[in-house]
Parts: structure tokens; sequence; C-alpha cells
């Protein structure tokens, strides 16, 4: 492999498929850190794209000049993610514990913002027997976590990549319901300095650290509660 080209954009290739409207490679590339194809991930993909295009955004920096205020922690994220470059690292993706397959994007160098909430529910009918196999796969594989045949188990992907890049060619009527929103004030992240946990010995920001016996730890060591956000949402762990 060649080396990296250090002065080259690393989003330039999503934003020249943006630019082209090239769903399918943009879905591709949400493949790449989701790890499969399904169709939630692809209304992660078209959410970005439509938001985008309705407020003349043509990229991100990810330096937090665009929001991406989701409002779930599942496949959806991971296609707003890929696409737009809002993510929890580089503090551009906002998480609300809300339940909803729903964005708000943010564009602060206009002042403008635009909410999308998906239309399709797993409650639906299925459409066809395809669709319904692929349900039942599902619900089997991820639902009652029951260990599939191979052959069963490669049907689904076939399916779930099926029904995946179908949803690209569905209008956006279809899929979301769309409207300009007034944006929301957030803070710029702030940077916060660390303190060492006397401990453990390791580094934990500061505004994180406790203090006993007047030393500084971190909140593990001081065995206070924190909060993770898994599967199941946002959630606290430790002594409750």
């Amino acid at each position: 492999m060649g080396a990296i080209d250090r002065k080259k954009d690393p989003r330039e290739e999503i934003k020249g498929l943006l630019a082209k409207g090239e769903l399918e490679k943009l879905l591709g590339k949400a493949g790449e850190i989701h790890g499969h194809y399904c169709s939630h991930v692809a209304l992660g993909v078209m959410a970005t794209y439509i938001a985008f295009r309705k407020l003349g955004i043509t990229d991100s920096t990810g330096m937090e000049e665009i929001l991406a205020i989701v409002e779930c922690n599942n496949c959806f994220v991971d296609g707003i993610q890929a696409v737009s470059g809002c993510t929890l690292g580089n503090n551009a993706l906002i998480y609300k514990d809300l339940g909803k397959t729903a964005v708000t994007f943010i564009d602060r160098k206009t002042n403008k913002a635009v909410r999308l909430a998906a239309k399709y529910s797993g409650r639906d009918e299925p459409k066809d027997a395809e669709d319904r196999e692929a349900r039942e796969l599902f619900d089997r594989a991820v639902k009652r976590r029951e260990k599939l045949e191979p052959r069963q188990a490669e049907r689904m992907k076939e399916l779930w990549t099926k029904m995946s890049f179908s949803v690209l060619s569905q209008p956006e009527d279809d899929l979301f319901h769309v409207k300009f929103v007034e944006p929301e004030t957030i803070a710029y992240a702030p940077i916060f300095d660390s303190v060492q946990c006397s401990s453990c010995g390791e580094n934990a920001m500061e505004t994180r650290a406790r203090m006993k016996e007047g030393k500084a730890v971190c909140v593990k060591c001081a065995g206070d509660d924190y909060w993770m956000v898994a599967g199941r949402g946002i959630h606290p762990v430790g002594k409750r």
C-alpha cells in the first residue's frame, strides 16, 4: 500500500460522493463502520443526504460547525456518522435518549436546522414474502439470540442487504417527516485538563475527578455512580 497523503482532506471522497448523489457508495462507506448492511443504516445515509441538501451543506470538517442531534442509539446513527462526519468523538454528535429514529442537523454558519423523523415502524405489515422472511430471521438471530444455521445466516445477510439498498431509491416523503425547526443553542465542547488518580494512577478529566482524603481520585476508585450508554440507552452504573 502506498503512503497516505497527509495533505489530502480525509473526507474528500465522501464529500465528492455527496456532491454527486452517489448514494450506493455512501451506503458502502457506512457499511464499513457498521459491519453489515441494514435498512436503518440506509435511512441514516438518506437522512444525512437529504438534510445536507436542504441546508446547503457540502461537507463537515468535524469541528462542530455542523451538529447532528440523534434521538436513538441504533443502526440509523452509524449511517449518519459515516456520511455527515458528525461523531461522538468530535463532539458534533449529540445523543438524546428518546428512542425515536430521528435526527436534527444544525448548521451553525447559517443558524438553520432541519429535523427528519423516520416513518418506518417495525409494526408495519410486511410488504411481501421476502420482507416477512427477513423479519423472521432477524427476530431469531437478534431479538431471541438464536444461532442460525450457516445457510440461514447467509440468507438473512442477502435479504437485509437487498432491503438496505432498496431504501436508497425511495422518495424522501415515503421515508421521513421533514421540517425546518428552530436550532437549539448548544455550547461548543469545552476542553478540560486531566488529573492523575492517586489510587490507580490513571489520568481522568478533572471535572470527573473526586476528592478522597485530600487527594484526587477517579470516579471508579471513588466508588461513585457513573452513566453508561449501551444498547438499552443511557443508564446509571454503580451503587444504584
